[in-house]
């Protein structure tokens, strides 16, 4: 199940780079930061984040309030490639290069809740756990300067003897635990809990497929695990010392 999915950036038709596709995120990330402040970090973060989720960029990233500098954004795209190449090695992980807040490059990692859980359970499988061992150990341990969102999500279908209201926020308490359960067993294989800044269930919100669907509701069930910049590799790069 592994895939990598590289966003073409809304970048490239704001700037119309006839070549952008062709790039890496080295180089994206050199033309972004050399343009890039708060308020288009924002829009750009809000608009590419994922194809159909037009609002979680938004939440990727606190935004520094500063231009970055065009070497900055080269530095921090360098990173993110390896990263996003390393994640990509994780059986059923399926990546995306994205852009944060601050219009820097950013790795979104997506786990399907099948792969992970059983149905309308928050214990992890022994597969997911050698999975997300190897994402640990091998993508946000040697990381430890990109900070890391985890968010979960559920389909949208109602639970047995239950309200629509009572389905709705059975939903999103189990999205909380999965995500919970993905955060925790990350710090047992060794990610500090400094590291991760966010952890939160979105329940039902910003579906990726069609709920009516059952392949679009298994989409929907998910883990989304963001990598991004830390003011501390902003500052590193800024200075040139990142590596």
């Amino acid at each position: 199940m592994k895939k990598t999915k590289f966003t073409a950036l809304l970048l490239c038709a704001t700037l119309i780079l006839s070549g952008c596709a062709s790039m890496n995120n080295t180089t994206k990330g050199g033309l972004i930061g050399g343009g890039s402040g708060t308020a288009l970090g924002t829009l750009i973060g809000g608009a590419v984040s994922g194809k159909k989720d037009k609002t979680k960029g938004r939440l990727i990233g606190a935004a520094i309030g500063a231009v970055v500098g065009t070497g900055t954004g080269v530095l921090i795209g360098n990173k993110m490639d390896k990263a996003a190449q390393a994640a990509a090695a994780i059986e059923g992980a399926e990546v995306e290069q994205i852009t944060d807040n601050n219009g820097l490059q950013a790795v979104k990692v997506t786990f399907d809740s099948g792969i992970l859980f059983g149905t309308g359970a928050a214990t992890l499988s022994s597969s997911a756990k050698a999975s997300l061992s190897k994402f640990a150990n091998n993508v946000l341990k040697p990381n430890t300067d990109m900070d890391v969102n985890i968010y979960g999500y559920t389909d949208n279908q109602g639970w047995k003897n239950s309200t629509a209201e009572q389905s709705y926020q059975k939903n999103l308490n189990l999205s909380q635990e999965r995500a919970q359960s993905v955060s925790t067993y990350l710090m047992a294989c060794g990610v500090t809990g400094k590291q991760i800044k966010v952890v939160e269930g979105l329940g039902e919100a910003n579906p990726v497929a069609d709920n009516s669907t059952a392949a679009g509701r298994q989409e929907n069930r998910r883990v989304e695990v963001y990598m991004y910049a830390s003011a501390e590799m902003i500052q590193q790069a800024e200075a040139g010392t990142l590596r």
